[in-house]
């Protein structure tokens, strides 16, 4: 199993600690432009990084996550830059709820149309697309996910379902049969991320015990995932690093 990491604020100090990893893994690199995460990448020189992948964020005031009721400026000059490229890129599909909720007034009117223009993107993208979504909710719930332009059917891109068990209280069963179905669904292309190991642009994210981030780990490999991704980084100490290298691929 594939252990990889989110980096929401890759400043110096969080990045530093990829030299507690000695296994192979990718990196997630959250930035404004596809020029910060190349000068970003270009910085880090470690032969056990794998793969880099680009997290477009946004500016607070246009939503900072990807979804229809950004701002449509926004959501065209981050697809813009990405035209005649083919590097991985990562879309956090989150409602802009907490950032900036004046958008679900403000871009109303151009929801349908920025809906379509994420859909294009993902269906066109020369490149790898990851989706980070919500949390696992049922078949009914995604369902809805996707009417408001956060989920998308893709046989191209690959899921990352955000099972954060230290914010939310999942029941063990009802989530082992959720990532049967989406493995199921999407095969090897569905991904899960597991945190919180530190806070992230909300700045009241709990730390998740060790104890569960290791049943999640076991679920994981139970249900044959081929990638875990960690939220994030920044917030990996000794233990957490000793119980992750228990689970992670090692070959090179």
């Amino acid at each position: 199993m594939k252990i990889s990491f989110f980096e929401e604020f890759p400043a110096k100090s969080n990045l530093e600690r990829l030299k507690l990893i000695a296994w192979p893994t990718k990196v997630y690199l959250a930035a404004k432009s596809l020029e910060e995460f190349n000068e970003l990448k270009n910085k880090i020189k470690r032969k056990n990084i794998k793969e880099f992948v680009y997290w477009p964020v946004l500016k607070k005031k246009e939503g900072y996550w990807i979804s229809p009721f950004a701002r449509r400026a926004a959501l065209r000059r981050i697809f813009n830059e990405l035209n005649n490229t083919t590097t991985p890129v990562m879309l956090d599909l989150e409602l802009p709820t907490t950032q900036n909720p004046w958008l679900y007034l403000t871009e109303l009117f151009n929801f349908i149309r920025n809906k379509k223009l994420i859909k294009n993107f993902i269906k066109n993208y020369r490149g790898q697309v990851y989706l980070a979504e919500y949390y696992p909710e049922g078949k009914r719930k995604e369902q809805v996910l996707q009417a408001f332009g956060i989920h998308y059917q893709s046989k191209k891109a690959k899921i990352i379902k955000m099972v954060y068990h230290s914010l939310h209280h999942f029941n063990q069963e009802f989530l082992a049969n959720e990532l049967s179905r989406g493995k199921q669904e999407f095969g090897h292309n569905f991904l899960v991320a597991y945190g919180t190991t530190a806070k992230g642009i909300g700045g009241q994210e709990p730390s998740l015990s060790r104890e569960q981030l290791k049943l999640d780990l076991i679920l994981a490999r139970e249900q044959k995932i081929k990638e875990v991704i960690i939220f994030r980084l920044g917030g990996l100490t000794n233990e957490y690093v000793r119980l992750l290298a228990r689970f992670a691929e090692k070959r090179k």
